[in-house]
């Protein structure tokens, strides 16, 4: 039991792979930042973006 405990023991105080971890939280937080950000402006700037290109097909001729 006392070679269980110690194993578990230095198990908790090994810190390899730490690093790796935030890492790959920062990494989904800033992929979920992006996806929540495309998404609450996404229709925002396809109604802009209809909304210019109406505009320059209307008011710009060829010459």
């Amino acid at each position: 039991m006392k070679a269980f405990v110690s194993k578990v023991a230095a198990f908790a105080r090994e810190e390899d792979g730490v690093a790796l971890t935030e890492y790959l939280i920062l990494l989904a937080l800033l992929v979920g930042g992006v996806i929540a950000a495309v998404t609450a402006a996404g229709s925002n700037l396809s109604a802009a973006w209809e909304s210019w290109g109406s505009w320059w097909t209307s008011e710009v001729s060829a010459p």
